[in-house]
């Protein structure tokens, strides 16, 4: 645990809870071990909709759909969602969720690769919620810095890796090292260019909130929102 785990279960207790319908999502998908946003990152993201009140949010990463109809169903203004998922199964699922939600006219699912969807899009979105696979985020990234409008805001979650991210790449087991020096080339760059305004927060497995800032004379190069992580330690 990133907080200390009497500290997380205080917090949690204080969640004032879902929908039925979410409900019922989330303890089938922790039966059938499909990963959701944890508690206190659920909270935080209904307090982020209330204060962005975003009518075109981007998710990149569906799983069974859980995240999609939160944000659907709490925040204040009426929006549209597009969502991006590859897995079939979770599409599936995903897709019966919407039905029960009586949400498929709100909510888009792109079916297929981010790395090849997002290119295709066209913004300005105003709330873009990453939640995908963690090596990819910093690929996913340029596209994310194009479609996200200036003042709009990027949800990251999961960068701190159950607490990995700190640790020295040798000391992380050999298959998650690509993953471990990407995640923290994702933080550097969202923390050190230009065009990002970032919060990195330890609320469930970390959490990174972004503000897309708007630089005169911006260029393609520069819009990519990539920093040179060269001189990190």
């Amino acid at each position: 645990m990133i907080v200390d785990e009497r500290m997380t279960a205080y917090i949690c207790s204080l969640d004032s809870g879902n929908t039925p319908l979410l409900n019922s999502i989330e303890q089938q998908a922790h039966k059938e071990f499909v990963p959701v946003i944890r508690r206190e990152t659920q909270a935080l993201l209904k307090v982020l909709l209330a204060a962005i009140r975003p009518e075109r949010i981007l998710e990149v990463g569906t799983a069974v759909g859980f995240s999609a109809i939160l944000m659907a169903q709490y925040n204040p203004v009426s929006c549209q969602i597009t969502t991006v998922e590859k897995y079939k199964p979770r599409i599936l699922s995903a897709k019966e969720h919407f039905r029960r939600a009586g949400m498929e006219d709100r909510i888009t699912l792109l079916e297929g690769d981010a790395q090849d969807i997002l290119p295709e899009l066209s913004g300005p979105y105003d709330l873009i919620f990453m939640d995908a696979a963690k090596g990819q985020y910093l690929h996913f990234l340029p596209q994310a810095a194009r479609l996200l409008r200036t003042g709009g805001v990027l949800v990251s979650d999961n960068v701190l890796q159950d607490g990995d991210i700190i640790e020295s790449r040798y000391a992380v087991t050999r298959r998650n090292r690509t993953i471990h020096a990407r995640m923290r080339e994702y933080l550097y760059t969202l923390t050190h260019s230009a065009l990002w305004t970032t919060s990195v927060l330890t609320v469930g497995d970390g959490l990174t909130i972004s503000v897309r800032q708007h630089k005169e004379g911006d260029t393609d190069d520069e819009t990519t929102g990539i920093a040179d992580s060269s001189e990190q330690s």
